[in-house]
């Protein structure tokens, strides 16, 4: 049985910890939080506490979960990897590329397992979109819009004890693009190969929210084979536009919003044929991997057993693209990105 530790016990932090509970290889060992009362939270859950992150590290930990701020990240996955241990972290993995680098080139030089929960790669919606294209249902596609609109910030429900309202604040990486749009952008490029990303352009604001990061990102990507992509979290919108919108040669879908962020509810792409005045809904695709799942896999991982479900090779384009797009906003022109990563799965 894997012992995990857990760094950072906010809402996600405990979500964590059930589906660790759901394996039959992984069990939390110890959860370490900087604020007492989510100690507290983790102890009546039956959880081992301490009062320090040298608790964490413990003989018999054998590898810890980042579930902190996102700027809080690199400097925590760091640490786990110089203790010799396998990091899982919550995405996005850290606040740039170079960071990423340096822990992927730390992971590689001490053998050690570095994963991202980049578990919205097995979404309903996602899955769906993807075989309808793989399938040929839009023909060549040349545009693909992925959205996500509310009138509410990003903060959601958050853990009441530490800063509830920090992904409102841009020192520890608050806003939309790094919250679900971190999200999103992963699943574009994946979903374009294998066509490659050439140049981003993106528009950030905070408009209602934050003033120091955005509550509005808005990113486009054009892609080598001439297609385009859009992200779009508009967390400043009382009308939300679909969650996905493609076009293609044959034709084009869209699936509906979802206030409720119900992924099967999503998945329901109403597609429209060329020349014709109807819809049909296309069909399901089969459910990818569960929380608990991609869990079981980064076990197997640290036992040697095969890849976790997400490598941190995979999550160097995420980043790359998100680079890109905060330095677009920032000077208002495109950023080229073909040549800076290896375009990996």
């Amino acid at each position: 049985m894997i012992q995990v530790g857990i760094i950072g016990f906010g809402r996600i932090g405990a979500e964590h910890a059930e589906w660790i509970a759901q394996s039959s290889n992984l069990r939390v060992a110890a959860v370490y939080d900087p604020t007492p009362a989510r100690r507290a939270v983790a102890e009546s859950m039956g959880l081992n506490a301490v009062d320090s992150v040298n608790g964490i590290y413990g003989e018999h930990i054998e590898a810890v979960l980042i579930a902190m701020p996102t700027s809080m990240h690199f400097d925590a996955a760091f640490l786990g990897l110089i203790n010799n241990r396998h990091v899982m972290i919550e995405k996005p993995i850290t606040l740039n590329l170079s960071q990423a680098k340096t822990l992927h080139e730390t992971a590689k030089s001490s053998g050690k397992i570095v994963s991202v929960f980049h578990n919205r790669r097995w979404d309903a919606d996602f899955l769906a979109v993807q075989q309808a294209i793989s399938a040929g249902t839009f023909g060549r596609v040349f545009n693909v819009e992925s959205r996500l609109g509310q009138w509410s910030s990003c903060v959601g429900p958050a853990a009441p004890e530490f800063r509830p309202n920090w992904r409102n604040e841009g020192s520890f990486g608050g806003g939309g693009l790094y919250d679900w749009g971190s999200h999103f952008v992963d699943q574009m490029w994946r979903l374009m190969l294998p066509a490659k990303p050439l140049r981003v352009f993106a528009q950030l604001r905070g408009n209602v929210w934050s003033s120091d990061c955005d509550d509005f990102a808005r990113v486009l990507i054009d892609f080598d084979n001439g297609a385009v992509g859009l992200v779009e979290i508009n967390t400043t919108t009382t009308r939300p536009l679909p969650r996905w919108h493609i076009d293609g040669t044959a034709g084009s879908a869209f699936s509906p919003y979802s206030l409720e962020f119900d992924t099967s509810f999503w998945a329901s792409l109403r597609f429209t044929a060329k020349e014709q005045q109807s819809h049909v809904t296309l069909p399901p695709a089969p459910p990818g991997l569960t929380e608990s799942q991609i869990w079981d896999r980064f076990a197997a991982a640290v036992e040697g057993k095969g890849a976790p479900a997400v490598t941190i090779e995979s999550v160097l384009p995420t980043m790359l693209l998100l680079d890109a797009a905060r330095e677009s906003s920032k000077i208002g022109k495109a950023i080229d990105v073909a040549n800076d990563v290896a375009w990996v799965l």
